[in-house]
């Protein structure tokens, strides 16, 4: 089976699990939304699990291209993902890729990126991801409607208060503790611009193994509020007046081997600290930015985050792109390219990090394999410049919705060979149909705000 080590390696992971004490395995998986679904297997079944395993009824799980009447799905676990559960002793978790009759299941979001991974590969490349994860820390009230967990967040610019991380202290505490038990480096724990929002940062890795992180450490912040009584959310913009949930990504592109950085060029004269070859993954990113937005930023949500400065909440900045940009250490760009590698501030907290990498990665390749200029940095404050200098400058919008976002989308022909074909369909058209559907769902409830302002207008 395709992700399944050698046998050799099988036995060492179950010396492993069992040296750590492990009684269980989550066999996990991700669907469309990034959803985990598991199966809890036990430690007695661990050569059934990785010789054949976990069965799923798929159309139960979510949009990954099942009906009722397709047969099971098998997750079959990728060894080298063993984590253990930090906070449930004897739980281990195994992220797997979907089999479909013993064949690779082309709707797979995992199996997605590591198919771009392996043309990246093939073409001398190894692409690194780093993923900022927001989050804020809720209560639900009794009316079913939310509170932030922590009544005393009232500071209009609470970004980084010392104050306000005393207060959830163990709960921050014990989440960097946690990400440093499973090895990924805890570097800093902040928080963020908006009331009951933080941030825990970890160190970059390949990216399959950041996407298979990301998914990890979403699942673990829930967990964890759910054990405290609280609630937990990456949603891009759970209250209007408050920033959103970033998930940006930082990125570059290393030799075959990962050794060796092929985007940090100290010397760079435009003061970037690019290469050549990272200008060009850029010029790729911009040249299919509004494509692949309808990935990065994948819910109707999304895309009350990515709002202008009039729009601005109560700190002052929504610190969201609007604009397909790029500078050098500027927030108010899409592209933020603060010295030898890419940010992309696209990417929200409600993204798939596979599907988000493949697309990004192809558009990235499209622009070296095509020499894409990407066009002059810009160094100003975009929330302030007027439509009229936007327009001078050729500076584009990026879509405002989903609905335009998914039609772009749908025409890019570089995301759409990307995503592949899954022997019936584009996995594109499978996306934008199920988003499209997502977006019209949307559009037909009727909002107070419309009862409010046209009820008795006319």
């Amino acid at each position: 089976m395709a992700t399944i080590m050698a046998r050799p390696a099988a036995q060492a992971i179950k010396r492993r699990a069992e040296e750590d004490g492990i009684e269980f395995f989550f066999a996990q998986f991700v669907d469309m939304n990034a959803k985990p679904s598991a199966k809890l297997v036990p430690m007695s079944n661990f050569d059934g699990l990785v010789g054949e395993g976990a069965g799923f009824a798929g159309f139960a799980a979510g949009p990954i291209g099942q009906t009722p009447a397709s047969p099971d799905m098998m997750a079959i676990p990728d060894l080298r993902t063993y984590t253990k559960v930090p906070f449930k002793p004897g739980l281990a978790r195994f992220a797997c890729d979907i089999q479909v009759e013993g064949e690779e299941f082309p709707y797979c979001p995992r199996t997605i990126l590591r198919r771009q991974l392996a043309r990246a590969k093939e073409l001398g490349f190894t692409f690194k991801i780093g993923m900022e994860l927001e989050f804020f820390l809720l209560r639900e009230k009794e009316d079913g409607g939310i509170e932030l967990a922590d009544p005393l967040d009232r500071l209009d610019q609470p970004c980084y208060d010392m104050k306000g991380l005393t207060r959830q202290y163990e709960f921050l505490s014990t989440l960097s503790k946690n990400v440093n038990e499973l090895g990924w480096g805890s570097y800093a724990n902040d928080h963020e611009d908006a009331n009951g929002q933080f941030e825990s940062n970890f160190e970059f890795a390949d990216a399959l193994e950041t996407a298979d992180r990301a998914i990890f450490f979403r699942y673990m912040v829930h967990a964890m509020a759910q054990e405290r009584g609280l609630l937990a959310t990456f949603m891009a913009k759970p209250f209007g007046h408050l920033t959103g949930n970033g998930g940006h990504f930082h990125m570059s592109l290393w030799d075959e081997s990962g050794q060796r950085d092929l985007f940090d060029d100290p010397s760079d004269s435009n003061g970037l600290g690019l290469s050549t070859l990272g200008y060009h993954f850029l010029g790729g990113l911009k040249k299919h930015a509004k494509a692949y937005i309808a990935i990065t930023a994948p819910t109707v949500n999304s895309y009350k985050r990515l709002t202008t400065a009039t729009d601005r909440p109560m700190s002052g900045a929504t610190w969201a792109p609007v604009y397909v940009s790029h500078g050098r250490n500027n927030r108010t760009q899409m592209l933020r390219c603060p010295g030898g590698h890419i940010e992309d501030r696209t990417v929200d907290g409600s993204c798939n990090p596979y599907l988000a990498a493949a697309a990004i990665l192809a558009a990235g390749l499209d622009g070296i394999e095509h020499h894409v200029d990407p066009g002059p940095t810009n160094d100003d404050n975009l929330y302030t410049l007027s439509a009229r200098e936007l327009k001078r400058r050729k500076i584009e919008l990026l879509p405002a919705n989903l609905l335009d976002a998914t039609r772009h989308l749908e025409k890019d022909k570089v995301i759409r060979g990307a995503l592949g074909n899954t022997g019936t369909e584009d996995y594109v058209d499978y996306f934008v149909k199920t988003k499209q559907d997502e977006w019209h769902a949307y559009h037909e409830q009727v909002t107070p705000w419309e009862v409010k302002n046209y009820l008795t207008l006319f």
